[in-house]
């Protein structure tokens, strides 16, 4: 076996096309499932879509890296299961674009971080992490005082809607007024974001100042949407569209 590696080394051009086979059954076994991703993901009949402010906060974590220290992938692994939560479904990433999945773990995995914290925790701790957890090594983030530039919103919901997220008509329409009502519970839109995406939604001043729509609004309510969008993983509301 050895003295053919050897002699297959002498073939530069038998080398290299070796490589490209081995590496094309690598990728086929990788692709290949994608073209019937719609079969094999199975969508569940309560995942709702990111709201206007949540996914303007997902494009802030992700403008900041925050993907590249913590993942949003609980394994099934008993150990992570007991410290994180149930184990996450491929369902419940069927709108993310791009996923955030990730393997890397400086930080802990957030995947089920919606609820576990006070909205007034995730703001110290943005601000500077030390003040609530003494040995944390993450960098603090106090710009994400500035105002929220919601200019995007709407060809942001339009995009993701051609993508197959079920963003419809109105809440295109309603996007940029719906990422301010939902930080402002007694804005006059309020109800409309409910209605819109469903009474579990949380409405209210995440950054604790309804007069300002900021980026630590739309980021702390994107922390707390986190494996709220659906119960499947708990095996609740587990029916799928057909």
């Amino acid at each position: 076996m050895l003295k053919l590696h050897y002699n297959l080394e002498k073939i530069s051009m038998g080398l290299v096309g070796a490589i490209i086979a081995v590496a094309s059954v690598g990728g086929i076994v990788e692709i290949a499932p994608l073209f019937t991703i719609e079969q094999t993901v199975e969508i569940p009949d309560d995942l709702r879509p990111l709201t206007p402010l949540e996914l303007a906060g997902r494009q802030i974590y992700i403008r900041e890296g925050c993907y590249a220290c913590h993942s949003q992938m609980i394994r099934s692994l008993a150990d992570e299961i007991d410290r994180y939560g149930p184990y996450s479904l491929a369902a419940e990433s069927a709108w993310d674009h791009p996923m955030l999945w990730g393997s890397k773990r400086t930080g802990p995995d957030l995947a089920r971080l919606g609820g576990k914290y006070s909205d007034a925790w995730h703001v110290a701790h943005l601000m500077n992490p030390r003040d609530v957890v003494p040995v944390s090594i993450m960098p603090a983030y106090p710009w994400l005082t500035a105002p929220l530039d919601t200019s995007l919103l709407r060809d942001s919901l339009a995009t993701l809607a051609r993508l197959g997220v079920p963003y419809d008509a109105k809440m295109i329409d309603q996007a940029q007024a719906d990422a301010r009502a939902q930080a402002n519970p007694d804005a006059d839109g309020a109800d409309g974001v409910r209605e819109r995406y469903g009474e579990g939604v949380a409405v209210r001043a995440f950054d604790g100042d309804p007069g300002r729509l900021t980026e630590m609004d739309a980021l702390v309510a994107y922390l707390q949407s986190l494996g709220t969008l659906t119960r499947a993983a708990y095996g609740i509301g587990t029916e799928v569209e057909e």
